[in-house]
């Protein structure tokens, strides 16, 4: 039974939808650059955050990719696979894992750097500079808890 069209949103309107499409945009284009490295940017960014950590555990990964602890260990896979990363018992309690770049990760991350700072570069002269800041910090609220809290008390 088709939808009843007068009562289907306007098209653009929902937020969701539209950040989901300029996120695979982005990420469309900016695999695109990275590609020479074999890195995905989803993939940089894992490596990038784990980098940044030093040894997260995978609960502080999850928090900080804003992932579930699943989708995280999902996108690990590949990553372990290929040698970039090893995910090891934390000493501190055996029950918990830590996520370790291995030293070819950090070769590759280094690698990728160039041309991230080129995805990077057009992305902002395409965009705007000020724009791209503007972006960035409005995301990284959307991302934050206060946020989910606000979103949570409307």
């Amino acid at each position: 039974m088709p939808a009843d069209e007068n009562a289907l949103p306007e098209a653009g309107l929902c937020n969701g939808t539209a950040l989901r499409k300029a996120t695979r945009r982005v990420s469309q284009l900016y695999d695109a650059v990275l590609a020479p490295c074999g890195l995905r940017s989803t993939q940089r960014s894992l490596l990038i955050h784990i980098a940044r950590a030093g040894a997260p555990s995978m609960g502080e990964l999850a928090a900080a990719l804003v992932l579930d602890r699943s989708a995280l260990a999902h996108n690990l896979k590949p990553l372990e696979r290929d040698g970039l990363v090893q995910v090891v018992v934390d000493p501190r309690d055996r029950r918990g894992r830590l996520v370790e770049l291995t030293a070819l990760g950090k070769a590759m991350l280094e690698e990728s750097l160039g041309l991230w700072q080129d995805a990077q570069a057009r992305f902002e002269a395409a965009f705007g500079p000020e724009q791209a800041r503007s972006l960035r910090a409005a995301l990284a609220m959307i991302a934050s808890p206060a946020f989910t809290a606000a979103f949570e008390r409307a």
